[in-house]
């Protein structure tokens, strides 16, 4: 019997002026979980997406073989047919339709061209108690969490008879306890006996689950390494996936730390959606010239709110508390005015509030001031071009050049490009919500340095982020965030994460 269920072989991929996937071969057996891991750019999701139909047969040259059969796939129905399912990053779920009309949507239950709604209730209901998901099937999409709707993709999967389940990053907006229920159901799922591909940078996840490890470097295979026969660390991961050892995760910060420059003091803030419900709760925080500091808590304890809110009243309603900026009160009323105050907000959706994706790096990085650009009002050209250029440098954006459109960047590409804008912009006070979310751990490298250099510059930051590692390694002091309220203040030499924790605990014990 073959144990190989599938074989992607000298696969080479163009994009204009790029070739983004050089000979890449890529060997996954039966029944085992298989990472993909690379640093943004490197072509896993265009590999991916190869393989599922959605660059088709014919704009690439190799050879597909999927149970010994080769396969040219002319669309995602393709792919299906045969049992290969990818779930995106990106979860492509209809928030406004039901958990079950998602599941079976374009694999409807009908007879005779009419939905028969008692089995795909039934059905739906069957599919859900597998993947462990405790939903009514007719809960709309948008009313559960991104954890829920990652189980309701995997539940629609195996509505279509999966035989190999992709994907792509799929705990990436997801906490701790979360992701590992993800985990726990892959592993459930091997011994169902159906095989998946795990696209992630969170490297000790892959070390956890996974059978083999396959590393792309730009755009080709690099190695693949086999658990139980090859020695498998973090370390020789990474050193695969950037070419060089990483020897520190978190390059070491010499920022000359100043005076309280930015202060939050007694903030309070409303949800904008459901009446008398308060979501911030008295909150009070300072940053100093040249210190980062960060705001840890699990998902759900307002940290977004709280960011957005002082971004120019950017969520909720009926907010109230001071905004002090260098020792003067300022009031902020839209975003503009936030801008125009020296304050910026890396947002934590990149995609749908960070970039337009439609339209270029080059108009994406000067869009939040072009007055820097400009002279009476006419942008200059010449000195948008240079500056954008300056900044694809700086930031090492991996790109055919400054027209290439957003959209067709890689995550860590389009994080690159969020920051460029906001650091363009010139702020003095810069909030980062999940910086290096979706990003591999040579793109992060990169990102903390460039943190590290503002701070040296005399910017105040605060970063927000879930993972705890990340928090620990770059802050010079942190906040601890739990239901709308700051529960705990560390400084760096006594955080850690059982403090941290320590922390929420006590605040939940205390509200109980």
């Amino acid at each position: 019997m073959n144990d190989t269920i599938l074989e992607m072989s000298e696969i080479t991929k163009f994009f204009p002026g790029v070739k983004v996937l050089d000979n890449v071969n890529l060997r996954v057996k039966t029944g085992e979980i298989h990472a993909l891991v690379g640093e943004n750019g490197a072509g896993k999701s265009t590999l991916m997406n190869i393989l599922s139909g959605i660059y088709p047969y014919g704009s690439y040259t190799g050879v597909i073989k999927f149970n010994g059969k080769e396969c040219r796939f002319k669309g995602i129905k393709d792919s299906e047919k045969e049992g290969i399912v990818i779930i995106h990053q990106e979860l492509a779920l209809i928030p406004y339709l039901s958990i079950a009309e998602n599941m079976f949507i374009g694999n409807e239950r009908a007879n005779a061209g009419i939905i028969d709604w008692d089995k795909t209730h039934i059905q739906s209901v069957e599919l859900l108690r597998k993947v462990g998901l405790n939903e009514k099937s007719d809960t709309l999409i948008k009313n559960v969490g991104v954890g829920k709707q990652q189980l309701v993709e995997i539940a629609k999967a195996l509505g279509k008879d999966v035989k190999l389940l992709i994907l792509d990053e799929p705990t990436a907006a997801l906490n701790e306890e979360e992701s590992n229920n993800l985990l726990k159901l892959l592993l459930e799922l091997k011994n169902d006996g159906i095989t998946s591909i795990l696209i992630s940078h969170k490297l000790n996840e892959i070390s956890s689950v996974a059978d083999s490890i396959t590393i792309i470097r730009d755009g080709s295979t690099i190695e693949t390494l086999i658990k139980g026969t090859d020695s498998i660390s973090e370390d020789r991961i990474i050193k695969g996936m950037v070419g060089r050892e990483l020897v520190d995760r978190y390059p070491k910060g010499f920022a000359k730390i100043g005076k309280v420059f930015f202060e939050i003091q007694d903030w309070n803030v409303f949800d904008p959606i459901i009446d008398g419900k308060k979501v911030i709760k008295n909150v009070s925080i300072n940053v100093k010239k040249g210190e980062i500091v960060g705001i840890s808590g699990l998902m759900g304890s307002g940290r977004t709110e709280l960011a957005m809110s002082v971004f120019g009243r950017s969520y909720g309603r009926h907010i109230t508390g001071k905004l002090i900026k260098d020792g003067k009160e300022i009031t902020l009323h839209n975003v503009k005015e936030a801008i125009d105050n020296g304050i910026a907000y890396v947002t934590e959706d990149r995609k749908t509030s960070g970039l337009i994706l439609i339209d270029d790096i080059k108009w994406n990085t000067t869009l939040a001031r072009l007055d820097k650009i400009s002279r009476n009002q006419v942008i200059d050209d010449n000195k948008e071009i240079n500056a954008v250029e300056q900044y694809r440098k700086k930031l090492n954006i991996k790109s055919s050049s400054i027209l290439q459109k957003v959209g067709n960047l890689s995550g860590g590409n389009q994080q690159k490009v969020v920051l460029s804008k906001w650091i363009f912009s010139d702020p003095d006070v810069l909030i980062l919500d999940e910086p290096t979310r979706g990003i591999d751990v040579g793109a992060k490298y990169e990102i903390y340095t460039l943190i590290n250099q503002l701070a040296q510059e005399g910017k105040s930051i605060i970063v927000i982020s879930s993972e705890l590692p990340e928090i620990l390694g770059i802050c010079n002091r942190i906040y601890v965030m739990n239901e709308g309220r700051i529960v705990g203040e560390l400084n760096r030499e006594d955080a850690s994460q059982e403090a941290i924790m320590r922390c929420i605990m006590k605040s939940n014990r205390e509200v109980v």
